[in-house]
C-alpha cells in the first residue's frame, strides 16, 4: 500500500463541534488504553528513562487529551521517581477540550497543558529528558515530519520516543472494521482508517529518525502489529541531514 500523501483528516480541520471533538478525543482515549498505545509508549519511554530512582521529564507533543503522558508520569511515580510532564498540542481548542474532558488537568497533576507546535517548540535546547509524541507523526509529510524529530531531538536531553501507526492493507481492513463496530463518532469513522494510509511503515519511520539525528535502540509493537513506539537516542557527532 502506497502512502496517501497530501489528505487531511477531520481533526486536521475545523473543530466547530466541541461534542463530535470530544467524542473523538474519547474513542482515542479507549484506542489508546484498549489497544497497546498507552502501554507501547511506556515500553518506549522506560528504555531511555534508566533504572529508578532517576527523575524524568516528559515533553509530549501533539498530546490530544494528554491521556498518555498522565499515563505515562503515573508509571514513572510509582516505580519512586520524580517526573513530571508538559503536554503541548497546536490547536488552541484541543487543549481547552482535554482539560474539560479529564478534572486531572485542571489541577496540574503531574502534567501541564500548553499550546505549540512540534517543529518550532518554544524551548531552549536540551529542555527535557524524553520527548514523546503519539499518533502525530503519520499526519505530517516527510519534510514536517523531519522537522518535527528534529525539534523532539533539540530539546530531549536522553532521546526521542515516536508512537505511530504501521501502514498495510490489512491494518487499514482492521481500522475500518473497529470503528464500524464500536463508534458512531464521525471524526472516528473517517479518520481512523484515512489514518493508516497515511502512516508509515516501520522502515520508513527509522529513515525520518536518521535524517533528524537520532538513532533506534528498541521498538515495542502493539499485540495487534498495527502501531509501534520506537525509542531513539541523538547520533553522537552527526548533525540532522537536510
Amino acid at each position: 500500500m502506497r502512502r496517501l500523501e497530501g489528505a487531511r483528516e477531520l481533526l486536521d480541520g475545523p473543530l466547530d463541534d466541541a461534542a463530535t471533538v470530544v467524542g473523538n478525543l474519547r474513542d482515542l482515549r479507549r484506542i489508546n488504553r484498549r489497544l497497546g498505545g498507552v502501554a507501547i509508549s511506556a515500553a518506549a519511554v522506560m528504555e531511555l528513562a534508566g533504572d529508578p530512582p532517576r527523575a524524568v521529564s516528559l515533553l509530549d507533543v501533539g498530546t490530544g487529551s494528554a491521556d498518555i503522558p498522565l499515563e505515562l508520569v503515573r508509571r514513572l511515580r510509582a516505580q519512586g521517581r520524580a517526573a513530571g510532564a508538559v503536554a503541548v498540542d497546536s490547536r488552541a481548542e484541543i487543549v481547552d477540550l482535554a482539560r474539560t474532558l479529564d478534572p486531572r488537568l485542571q489541577h496540574a497533576d503531574g502534567v501541564e497543558l500548553a499550546v505549540a507546535d512540534g517543529r518550532a517548540l518554544p524551548y531552549g535546547d536540551g529542555t527535557f529528558d524524553i520527548v514523546h509524541a503519539s499518533l502525530l507523526v503519520h499526519h505530517l509529510e516527510p519534510r514536517d515530519a523531519v522537522a518535527l524529530l528534529r525539534e523532539a531531538r533539540r530539546v530531549a536531553r536522553r532521546g526521542v520516543v515516536v508512537n505511530d501507526l504501521v501502514r498495510a492493507h490489512h491494518f487499514w481492513w482492521l481500522a475500518r472494521a473497529l470503528v464500524a463496530l464500536t463508534t458512531r463518532n464521525p471524526i472516528t469513522r473517517n479518520d481512523a482508517p484515512l489514518s493508516v494510509r497515511r502512516a508509515y511503515t516501520r522502515m520508513e519511520l527509522r529513515a525520518l529518525l536518521a535524517s533528524a539525528g537520532l538513532r533506534p535502540i528498541h521498538e515495542a509493537v502493539a499485540v495487534l502489529g498495527h502501531r509501534v513506539a520506537i525509542a531513539a537516542v541523538p547520533i553522537v557527532d552527526s548533525p540532522p541531514r537536510p
